[in-house]
């Protein structure tokens, strides 16, 4: 049975899950006279890829904490719109999952599920769903290179989101890190590891059946 959330515990559990996944670097505006070959590479990269998948190792950096907290997980994304990652870290166990517009947060500790909207202004709280969005680098970010990263700042309100620095990757799937920032210079990185693409991910894999006895909320984006 589905409940409303108390104002009180909604606040405090989307501030935990953004404590976990919020971020920050510099914004470097416009675009340099070679950032096109960056760009290029990934998005032909991702007009042949139908699902990726991999570990990762996100660090996040919390300003006014002075605290800086490290999580690693696995994930799996079938393009263009289902995405699930599970990760842990201090104790924490959490999977996302997203489906089309659906996002889905279950905090196994806490043995609860959140469930609300997924869109442009939920990449604050989930900066990992940004890897389903870069084949449209173009329309989406101004993009400017320099010591061969390429740096992102979103054309349009992206949630927290400030800016994204990628580090571009040799193999087969073409982005090895993320450094993504937020409005408030928190900042998380993400360092992608063993990943591979188009393995036939099957749509039952972001199949997510409520464990029993864990509560399910609904809630609003802020």
């Amino acid at each position: 049975m589905k409940k409303a959330l108390p104002r009180s515990a909604a606040a405090r559990s989307l501030f935990i899950v953004a404590l976990i996944l919020y971020i920050s670097v510099p914004v470097l505006a416009g675009s340099a006279p070679d950032s096109e070959s960056a760009v290029e590479k990934i998005q032909k990269a991702y007009g042949n890829i139908k699902d990726i998948k991999g570990s990762f190792v996100q660090k996040s950096f919390i300003k006014d904490l002075k605290r800086t907290d490290t999580f690693r997980g696995t994930f799996m994304i079938k393009l263009p719109s289902k995405m699930k990652w599970q990760y842990g870290g201090g104790g924490k166990h959490t999977e996302v999952i997203i489906d089309n517009d659906e996002l889905l947060i279950y905090q196994k500790d806490e043995k609860q599920v959140l469930k609300g909207r997924f869109d442009r202004g939920s990449y604050g709280q989930a900066p990992i769903a940004l890897l389903g969005g870069f084949g449209s680098i173009k329309n989406e970010f101004e993009a400017s290179e320099k010591d061969g990263r390429l740096f992102l700042k979103p054309r349009k309100p992206m949630g927290n989101v400030a800016s994204i620095e990628i580090v571009p990757s040799e193999g087969e799937f073409p982005i090895g890190s993320l450094l993504i920032t937020d409005k408030r210079s928190n900042r998380i990185e993400i360092t992608l590891k063993s990943v591979t693409v188009n393995t036939g991910i099957k749509d039952s894999a972001f199949a997510f059946p409520v464990p029993k006895g864990v509560s399910v909320y609904e809630y609003n984006q802020p």
